[in-house]
């Protein structure tokens, strides 16, 4: 293929993906407000839009209730008054909500959904992705994480409220903190494959017993709490404390600009779910996904709904942290652990490349079987 053709297909792809998401984050909200309601003794929406089933001598089911739930807050969205603080800078006012979705979409460039497949006659190799093959995966989702954060702390900072700075600020303090220990987690299964490209990664975990999970433990699980800490999901949501900032950041926001950081939420919550099952949990593979390539999206997809699953359970059972147990917790228990894990890690492949380990490794069998 010529590099046009190329740039064209990947043009075609990323809008397609990124309709199947922007599509994927407006039921997210409905998976988290049914599970959350099912985990609490809620009822949960169930009036926008259902399927009646007849029932005789019974009241009719109510099949799929609350299915149209994300259209009706669309839709209420919309048509929202939407008004701008007097003594706000309009212009970072309305720039900051792009900067905070952006980024939630350029994540799935380099995520890839499926093994080799042909899909009506056009060949995606080595991987199915939007860019696939990029020998920088790692550190291109690190630099698009980071830029999230300009659009909450510009977003607080442009709308002239002191509760808006203040969540801006603790945002800026609390997405640096817990990017570090994130970005090391990030490494640990870089140095496990030798690659940065997301799809080698991946292809270094065709069963379950290889996925990385199991060799790397506290690597991610420290990543996963990094993870919910970027999202700013409970207990991390301090930025949106509303018995201490009154909403925080985007306090000043209203209709489609406050619809846009929500949206950015959780369009990262299913794209950084997505990371977290490629990096530890096997991405797309799954039986039977040598002969049948397609099954790849399926169980990608299963993946990240377990994960947005947990993310839903953790808010409805935990109780949020005061912002100086969070501090400490980035500072002075993630962050010494993984680095920790991230030395011991590097000794280890330096010793196994130098063939130190498997005679240090046969004499420690011998030792301990006698």
């Amino acid at each position: 293929m010529t590099p046009g053709q190329i740039a064209l297909r990947a043009v075609i792809v990323g809008f397609i993906m990124s309709l199947v998401v922007v599509t994927g984050f407006a039921y997210t909200t409905l998976l988290e407000r049914k599970l959350l309601a099912r985990l609490q003794g809620r009822v949960g929406p169930n009036r926008a839009g259902y399927i009646p089933i007849p029932q005789r001598g019974k009241k009719e089911r109510k099949l799929l209730g609350g299915i149209l739930q994300p259209a009706a807050d669309a839709v209420k969205l919309f048509f929202k008054e939407d008004p701008t603080p007097a003594k706000a800078d309009r212009v970072v006012y309305n720039l900051a909500p792009m900067l905070a979705v952006i980024p939630a979409i350029l994540i799935l460039a380099v995520i890839p959904w499926a093994g080799e497949i042909n899909i009506f006659g056009a060949k995606f190799s080595p991987y199915f992705a939007i860019a696939p093959g990029i020998n920088v995966g790692a550190i291109f989702i690190l630099a698009v994480t980071s830029i999230g954060v300009y659009g909450i702390v510009l977003g607080g900072w442009s709308s002239n409220s002191k509760y808006a700075v203040l969540g801006g600020v603790r945002a800026s303090a609390q997405m640096i903190s817990y990017e570090l220990a994130m970005g090391m987690a990030i490494l640990i299964p870089v140095m496990m494959t030798g690659s940065m490209d997301m799809g080698v990664i991946t292809a270094a975990q065709p069963h379950v017993w290889n996925w990385f999970v199991f060799r790397q433990p506290v690597a991610a699980l420290i990543f996963w709490i990094a993870v919910m800490a970027e999202l700013q999901r409970h207990p991390f949501d301090l930025l949106e404390a509303e018995q201490e900032l009154s909403a925080g950041f985007n306090v000043e926001y209203a209709g489609m600009r406050f619809g846009m950081f929500f949206m950015a939420e959780y369009m990262k919550m299913v794209s950084l779910s997505a990371i977290a099952a490629i990096l530890f949990f096997g991405g797309y593979h799954g039986p039977f996904v040598d002969q049948i390539p397609a099954l790849g999206f399926l169980y990608l997809a299963l993946k990240i709904i377990i994960g947005l699953a947990i993310m839903i359970w953790i808010r409805a059972s935990w109780p949020r942290f005061r912002y100086d147990q969070l501090m400490q917790f980035g500072w002075k228990r993630l962050l010494p652990i993984i680095v920790l894990n991230f030395i011991i890690t590097g000794v280890y492949f330096v010793l196994l490349d130098a063939g130190v380990m498997p005679p240090f490794i046969e004499t420690l069998h011998r030792f301990f079987t006698g």
